[in-house]
């Protein structure tokens, strides 16, 4: 058995491979070699994954997403299109962080992070297959939230976002909790625009 499948598909440092092989004095040059050879793949300097041939598990992108800069979640259109909310594809992998906003880009493609008050980063997250997500409530807040021109007053700007700009599954929106729209709405921007969505959701 290869000693660093049992790092599983978690992103993981430069120090934890390492520290996999106690007996070798040149840990920096055996982690080159194991990059070089294709068994593990580099996500940034310091951070890596291992290549799925090797570990047997499939890549999350979600994962490395949360492991690449955090504390974070996966969010916005990103974590709508895996609740099957949205039906187009999402090119990168869209998340939220109380950090200031980033990109990276690797061999699992582009991740782009967020900035978030620290007020608002707690509200409606949850964990799901082993990664931190926004909820659906918390998604669509977050990406009305870092969406440029977006300041709805009217229902009509609502429902014609929903159902023509973001393809949202009109047939879900009853379900959402507006408890967490509400809780966003109290401590983050565009204050108006979450409660006209709240009050939206709670009159169908």
């Amino acid at each position: 058995m290869n000693v660093i499948s049992s790092l599983s598909n978690i992103p993981v440092s430069h120090s934890c491979i390492g520290d996999l092989f106690p007996k070798l004095s040149g840990k920096n040059q055996k982690v080159r070699q194991l990059e070089q050879a294709g068994e593990i793949v580099r996500l940034k300097r310091g951070l890596y994954v291992v290549s799925p041939e090797v570990s047997g598990m499939p890549i999350s992108t979600e994962l490395i997403a949360n492991h690449l800069y955090g504390p974070s979640y996966v969010s916005m259109l990103s974590a709508l299109r895996i609740y099957g909310l949205i039906p187009e594809t999402v090119y990168e992998m869209q998340s939220v962080t109380i950090k200031h906003s980033k990109r990276f880009e690797n061999k699992f493609g582009r991740f782009c992070y967020y900035s978030s008050p620290v007020t608002c980063f707690g509200i409606g997250i949850v964990q799901q297959g082993g990664f931190i997500i926004a909820s659906p409530e918390k998604a669509l807040c977050d990406l009305v939230v870092h969406s440029k021109g977006i300041n709805f007053r009217y229902k009509k700007e609502w429902i014609q976002y929903l159902e023509d700009d973001i393809r949202f599954d009109m047939n879900c929106l009853d379900k959402m909790d507006t408890a967490i729209i509400r809780k966003c709405a109290a401590v983050g921007k565009k204050k108006k625009t979450l409660l006209l969505l709240a009050q939206i959701i709670e009159k169908i």
